[in-house]
């Protein structure tokens, strides 16, 4: 797959999402979602936040450095203050407003993005990541925070096979679940069995591996983005490893978290 294929799914995904932030009323933009003192209003910030320093990583890596040295500096005032920091600019906005500003990050995004090469490499808030890793990530954090805007005001989202691109990233960072919390990484292999929206079936991992996850993608999405306890879906998994994996399992950067209470 090439990194236009993986912009063109990030965009349809966007879009996906602006179907639903489009029909919210005033009142759905407050609304409180599953992520501790977010409302929707912060889910849509994020979102605006990232998808501009995405494009300014990929324009002009100085300017991203002092995007990420502003971050860290907030960081001093603890979650509130890079809630501040990343939020306040859409926060402070009218309601009417921070759809066009959420649109605008992802416009400049989308023009970095096409001129992408299919090897270069993107300076982020870690280790600098590959084009299409990169892009990747991007979708899933669309698709994850548009979970907790589409549960929090019962909107309906439908599932797309755009989701492959989160299951795989969920699968190969299984290593970074355990290397994140400073345990050993496990060395048993686990099959992942995901039936997709379309009926197609994704695996990954051996076949005869004694460990196991099998259901549906949209499920075990669900998981590794931590939108869904693992007991809350219809998951069938095999093996101590892989319940242990997927009952912590993260495929985003940052801190370790627990997940969803719900």
């Amino acid at each position: 797959m090439h990194v236009s294929e993986v912009l063109a799914d990030l965009l349809d995904e966007q879009a996906a999402l602006d179907k639903v932030i489009s029909q919210l009323t005033d009142n759905q933009w407050v609304v409180a979602t599953a992520s501790p003192r977010w409302d929707v209003t912060d889910q849509v910030a994020h979102l605006t936040y990232f998808d501009h320093a995405a494009a300014t990583a990929i324009r002009d890596e100085a300017d991203f450095a002092a995007l990420v040295k502003a971050l860290r500096a907030s960081s001093a005032d603890g979650a509130i203050g890079v809630d501040a920091h990343t939020l306040d600019p859409v926060r402070n906005l009218p309601v009417g407003q921070r759809l066009g500003a959420w649109r605008a990050g992802r416009d400049e995004l989308a023009d970095a993005a096409a001129g992408l090469r299919d090897d270069a490499r993107v300076p982020w808030y870690g280790p600098s990541m590959g084009a299409k890793s990169f892009l990747t990530a991007r979708l899933m954090e669309c698709w994850a925070h548009g979970q907790d805007i589409v549960d929090a005001v019962g909107a309906d989202r439908p599932a797309t096979d755009r989701l492959r691109h989160i299951a795989q990233l969920g699968v190969i960072t299984r290593g970074w679940t355990y290397a994140n919390r400073k345990l050993e990484i496990p060395t048993d292999e686990v099959h992942v069995s995901l039936q997709s929206p379309s009926g197609e079936l994704w695996t990954w991992g051996p076949v005869d591996a004694e460990n196991s996850v099998s259901g549906s993608a949209e499920d075990f999405c669900g998981v590794v983005t931590q939108r869904r306890r693992l007991q809350d879906t219809g998951l069938s998994v095999a093996g101590e490893a892989a319940l242990d994996w997927m009952m912590m399992a993260q495929a985003f950067a940052g801190p370790p978290t627990a997940g969803p209470e719900r």
